[in-house]
């Protein structure tokens, strides 16, 4: 597969969980605030808003390819961060929920992995950045 086209590949596999992510949470501010109050976070429904517009956003500027390297900067630590507040020694003492918490922790790396690949390579030809628009048009 020519090198532009697996990249507007990877970014659309990328969007697809941050899209759809960052919708329902602000589609359902109360249930992503109550869950982020499950977990000890202060202002809950401030972080509730605050990820739901991150992940909307950031997952739309990868969509289409525009400012590429830097979004997918943040999104790499983004997702180190939500995998060890999420994740990171959930379970109590049921080994099947902490099986389930430590592998979530080990995609949410692993994306991030993706994150920082994407950030390297650039956007690629299919993308705003490819077309000369954003900070990183003279990446790809």
């Amino acid at each position: 597969m020519p090198r532009n086209a697996l990249l507007l590949f990877s970014r659309l596999l990328l969007a697809a969980l941050f899209v759809p992510s960052g919708f329902h949470a602000l589609s359902d501010i109360a249930g992503t605030s109550g869950y982020f109050a499950g977990l000890g976070l202060p202002l809950p429904t401030l972080v509730a808003w605050a990820t739901g517009l991150f992940e909307l956003i950031a997952g739309l500027l990868i969509l289409v390819g525009l400012n590429t390297s830097i979004v997918a900067l943040l999104l790499a630590a983004f997702c180190i961060a939500a995998g060890f507040i999420g994740h990171f020694g959930q379970g109590g003492d049921d080994p099947t929920l902490t099986f389930m918490h430590s592998q979530m922790l080990m995609k949410d790396i692993a994306i991030s992995g993706g994150f920082l690949a994407l950030a390297m390579a650039g956007a690629g030809a299919y993308s705003f950045d490819g077309q000369g628009f954003g900070i990183d048009a003279d990446a790809t």
